[in-house]
């Protein structure tokens, strides 16, 4: 399918994504926290059999990772396109089939709020062979908080994540920040996230630039290795998958998931 067929195909969709648009280090309407439980000796993924089979086995990431990781390696043909989880089930499911149509696999981390709203987009993000992590429960400021409400915006997030498919995700990425504090990073670990993930490109597709002005901010900056920052909910960006996508393949580059690029 061409550049401008998909494009076509996505239209609808894009529109449909405004409504739900809310972008991760902006939030325009940002919850306030409920009172959180102290912090469990134990992370989620300890707390018993899943309902739903054995927990998800991953690939062995290689030694020697940061612990909080911008990019892969730079002397591959990949990157990976990751994209914060939340918005409607629309336009997200307009993105993975789009992704999936380009022969793309992509990283999505999840709300935990979002799960509980669409609970049926966590499987459908696995069986699209794509990968699933935590973007904690209600996308607050994680980094302002006190350890123990930054651990429970953690540890509720990974809880639907292993209810709803058997295990907690590889990656964790903080809410409204770029970067985790020490704080927010060591709370990771304990609850079962050796790493967290950044990203060294940022679409600012939160801002709702327009379609043209996300494809051009990604592909000027993207290169090899790059994990790039993009959101569900956004009409922008539901219109510009396609041509990044076509400009990726130009490039000689391949989308794929974090993991994959990390262990190619």
């Amino acid at each position: 399918m061409t550049f401008l067929h998909r494009r076509t195909v996505l239209r609808a969709a894009a529109g449909s994504a405004l409504a739900g648009a809310a972008g991760c280090g902006e939030d325009r309407t940002a919850a306030r926290s409920r009172p959180s439980p102290s912090p469990s000796s134990k992370s989620p993924a300890a707390h018993g059999p899943p309902p739903h089979g054995p927990p998800l086995l991953l690939p062995r990431l290689p030694r020697g990772l940061p612990a909080q990781i911008d990019h892969g390696p730079r002397n591959g043909k990949a990157v990976a396109l990751t994209f914060h989880g939340r918005g409607d089930a629309k336009s997200a499911t307009a993105l993975l089939t789009e992704a999936e149509r380009a022969g793309a696999r992509i990283t999505v981390l999840a709300v935990g709020d979002w799960l509980d709203a669409q609970p049926q987009l966590a499987r459908r993000v696995l069986d699209g062979g794509h990968e699933l992590g935590n973007h904690t429960m209600r996308h607050l400021n994680i980094c302002s908080m006190s350890a123990q409400a930054a651990y429970a915006e953690i540890t509720e997030c990974a809880e639907r994540l292993r209810r709803l498919t058997g295990g907690i995700g590889r990656w964790f990425r903080p809410s409204q920040a770029r970067r985790a504090t020490d704080q927010v990073a060591g709370l990771a670990r304990k609850a079962g996230y050796p790493h967290v993930l950044s990203y060294d490109v940022d679409s600012l597709d939160f801002t709702d630039p327009g379609a043209e002005a996300v494809r051009r901010t990604v592909l000027d900056a993207v290169r090899p290795g790059s994990v790039v920052s993009l959101h569900f909910g956004h009409a922008g960006t539901v219109a510009a998958l396609p041509a990044i996508l076509d400009g990726l393949h130009r490039r000689g580059l391949r989308a794929v998931t974090t993991t994959e690029l990390l262990t190619r």
